[in-house]
């Protein structure tokens, strides 16, 4: 299990997930999860979010960001999606984030 505290740095955890097999570096299409280490593209559909850390700059609002550590339904493929939220907000990927398999569903 992953224990954050409230000063955990994103690197930190982009590290432990990276040793827990979370490998690939994930980004967002307009309708797909891109695989940038292959430049593979990927339907949400077949992904899940296992994990979700969310990470608040005190001083800077570009400094707010979720980290999702997400995988395939059949457990072959691992990885992390950076995305920002607030005002840096990335609509596409808040749009694929949605369509992916939640840990509460």
């Amino acid at each position: 299990m992953l224990i954050m505290n409230a000063m955990t740095p994103l690197t930190d955890i982009l590290e432990k997930l990276k040793s827990e097999g979370y490998t690939q570096d994930f980004n967002i299409a307009d309708d797909c999860i891109i695989c940038s280490n292959n430049n593979t593209t990927l339907d949400p559909s077949t992904f899940r979010i296992d994990r979700y850390f969310r990470f608040e700059g005190e001083t800077d609002p570009s400094d707010q960001a979720i980290v999702y550590a997400i995988s395939s339904k059949d457990g072959t493929i691992k990885g992390v999606l950076v995305n920002s939220y607030g005002l840096y907000s990335d609509e596409k990927a808040a749009n694929i984030i949605s369509l992916l398999e939640h840990p509460s569903k």
